[in-house]
């Protein structure tokens, strides 16, 4: 039953960043320029993660450390995710809301193919398998699809 549970929230996840990019989108040619839109994006989220992390720690009764200094590849993260807003708040008006999400998995699925493959980042090694390369290959086949006609 628990795994039913988390793959509806990585399913209602998904939905979410499909909503997010036409509404950034939207929000950007409101304001005149995008990049504004990708910007009020991470405050609104900044905000809200501000108060769930406030009521999580309360409930768990941990102490957060903030003083602890991050090391550079966790600030990377927000990085990565600031560089796929903009491009989604760029692209969705061009493209279309499917067009970047197939691409946007293309990516994913080509980047997480590679990072198992060589168990970048503290993920363990997974070899690449004939499936796995015939489930990235047709993926990429169905963004060209999708893309083209």
């Amino acid at each position: 039953m628990a795994g039913i549970l988390w793959a509806l929230f990585g399913i209602v996840a998904g939905a979410c960043i499909a909503f997010q990019a036409p509404i950034n989108a939207q929000l950007g040619r409101g304001l005149g320029l995008p990049v504004a839109a990708a910007m009020i994006s991470f405050v609104a989220g900044a905000i809200v993660l501000g108060i769930v992390t406030f009521a999580f720690s309360r409930v768990e009764g941990t102490v957060l450390d903030w003083r602890a200094p991050a090391p550079w590849l966790y600030v990377v993260g927000g990085c990565l995710g600031g560089f796929y807003v903009t491009a989604s708040v760029l692209l969705t008006p061009r493209i279309g809301a499917t067009a970047l999400m197939a691409f946007a998995i293309a990516g994913q699925l080509c980047a997480g193919l590679f990072i198992d493959r060589f168990g970048l980042l503290g993920v363990a090694v997974r070899e690449l398998s004939l499936g796995r390369l015939a489930g990235a290959v047709l993926l990429c086949v169905g963004v060209l699809m999708i893309r083209m006609f």
